[in-house]
């Protein structure tokens, strides 16, 4: 016997005496290509009724992913592993290894694992759609150049691994790594139009990878290096090679390896319609996916500072990958190939994930009316049950913008850290919208009375961290040194402007908050009859 909470009084045997009278809740629906239809909520599971009475949503995906295979989502979308991979160089250089471990620990336990994550959780648990907490030109730019970056950086990465194969003797270019992301980024496309029935597979099993190899690379890297630094060089020598003075500032350039490995920590509320329990399993996920991030994190700069050697010979390897040269030197050629392969292959898997939300995105964004040719973007592939077209405009733009790699490398680079401003922005404006207005209706996920306090530590959090990504990191400033994010940025807001005063403020109106119902009784129907719960 279960207890279930029905909106549908059923139909019970005329032979057993009770009442065959039945009451049918319905509610009005926009429909992906915005028509509207009229649904009977007793037919939908509990998440679909949710989403289709509480903001006019027509349920298109199968929730196929439970607490395991969301928390593992969560978890890959960071990819701990292989990005520290791809970020360390920014502390090395701002202020060695004192500012790899003080900065990963004082911004991780500062904000952004700890209460940036729980606003976040918390507006996911209120607005569990695809959507998101937000949806927004900003955030939409930021994903993009989100998935761009990271298959950028898993070009890097198995280069990195064809380089060592080769003693050497392979030289990575830009060209050819441009080349191999798009190659890769196609991979990711092909990927990610199955079944959510096998992207839930799949992702399940990332977590278990992921921790293997995380711990098994810790321990051989300790057991294994042979001149390792001692404990006062780990955590109290601070030099600098950025040109930047004083060497307080520099340091501060070290709060962008762990600013950019946390961030997208959202993406798991572009899947909530995929989610069984949305409200409660996805806010969940993403403080439990942070927190594990944040620790592990911060242990594994440990090892890499007590195992890196010198640092001004791995920051001038030729693999442009300062840890894939610290698995060089310190386990040797196969066990380097062997976890840079790893840092590959993890990295691929924040790939599929990132442009799963992405593609969930850019479809939540058209089902609202606001990119061109909309009605392609909604569409939903009968086979797969997954916005096929999507998610193939995701990976056309997402390969565009790397192509700007091919002219300069300063440039993609500026593409690059717009990643963790845009993404940081748009999850601050509804926290800044929910803390001025007062209007806010929390979902079962919440912080209490401690939400404006939590919220607003994340927004000044965030602000002090987006001055830092818009300043060059190395000085003095020449056109390849420029950081050109501010550049970018501007133009993002521009264009943002220009489409809402042109068309978007005459149609637009914000999404559904809550659709039309209407009670549909039958004629023999008890007017005292009421929702109940039953017991089947």
């Amino acid at each position: 016997m279960a207890d279930m909470n029905n909106d549908v009084v059923q139909d019970l045997r005329p032979s057993t005496g009770e009442l065959t009278h039945r009451k049918k809740s319905l509610v009005q629906i926009t429909t992906q290509d915005g028509h509207r239809k009229t649904v009977n909520l007793g037919e939908l599971n509990e998440a679909d009724a949710q989403l289709a009475e509480q903001f006019g949503y027509k349920p298109v995906f199968k929730r196929e992913f439970g607490y395991l295979s969301t928390f593992s989502f969560a978890v890959s979308i960071s990819g701990l592993f292989s990005t520290i991979m791809t970020t360390f160089i920014y502390p090395l250089e701002a202020g060695g290894s004192a500012a790899a471990v003080w900065c990963w620990l004082i911004s991780g336990a500062g904000s952004v694992a700890d209460k940036l994550k729980c606003s976040v959780a918390e507006l996911v648990s209120a607005y569990p759609t695809s959507g998101g907490l937000v949806t927004g030109w900003i955030n939409l730019l930021g994903q993009i150049a989100g998935v761009a970056s990271s298959e950028y950086g898993a070009a890097q990465m198995l280069l990195a691994a064809v380089s060592i194969g080769s003693d050497f003797q392979y030289e990575i270019t830009t060209n050819v790594t441009i080349g191999v992301m798009a190659a890769l980024t196609v991979l990711t496309g092909v990927v990610n139009s199955l079944s959510t029935y096998w992207m839930e597979k799949m992702t399940k099993t990332y977590v278990i990878f992921h921790v293997c190899i995380l711990v098994s690379c810790a321990i051989a890297l300790l057991a294994k290096t042979e001149n390792k630094h001692d404990a006062k060089y780990v955590f109290t020598n601070v030099e600098s090679t950025s040109g930047w003075t004083p060497v307080g500032f520099s340091f501060l350039f070290g709060f962008l390896s762990v600013s950019w490995t946390m961030t997208d920590y959202d993406a798991t509320a572009h899947i909530t319609e995929e989610i069984s329990e949305p409200e409660i399993k996805a806010p969940w996920a993403i403080s439990l996916a942070m927190a594990f991030t944040y620790i592990a994190g911060f242990l594994f700069n440990i090892v890499l500072c007590f195992c890196m050697g010198d640092p001004a010979e791995i920051l001038a390897s030729p693999l442009a990958q300062p840890v894939a040269q610290i698995y060089y030197n310190s386990l040797g050629k196969g066990a380097g190939i062997f976890f840079t392969v790893c840092g590959f292959i993890i990295i691929k898997f924040v790939c599929f994930t990132a442009m799963q939300s992405l593609g969930r995105t850019v479809f939540a964004f058209s089902r609202d009316g606001l990119i061109p040719l909309s009605h392609i973007w909604t569409k939903i592939n009968s086979k797969t049950g997954t916005p096929i077209y999507a998610i193939w405009i995701s990976v056309f733009f997402s390969i565009a913008i790397n192509l700007i790699g091919l002219g300069s490398y300063a440039a993609i680079s500026g593409v690059f850290n717009i990643c963790a401003i845009a993404l940081d922005w748009s999850y601050i404006i509804p926290i800044l919208c929910k803390l001025a207005f007062g209007k806010f209706k929390p979902g079962p996920w919440h912080m209490g009375a401690l939400s404006p306090i939590v919220n607003a530590w994340a927004c000044l959090w965030t602000l002090f961290v987006s001055i830092i990504f818009l300043l060059p990191t190395a000085m003095p400033v020449a056109a390849d040194t420029m950081n050109y994010a501010c550049v970018f940025l501007v133009f993002i807001l521009l264009c943002s402007l220009v489409s809402w005063y042109a068309g978007g403020r005459k149609y637009y109106t914000g999404p559904i908050v809550e659709a039309h119902a209407e009670e549909e009784h039958s004629e023999n129907d008890i007017p005292s009859l009421r929702k109940k719960e039953m017991e089947v």
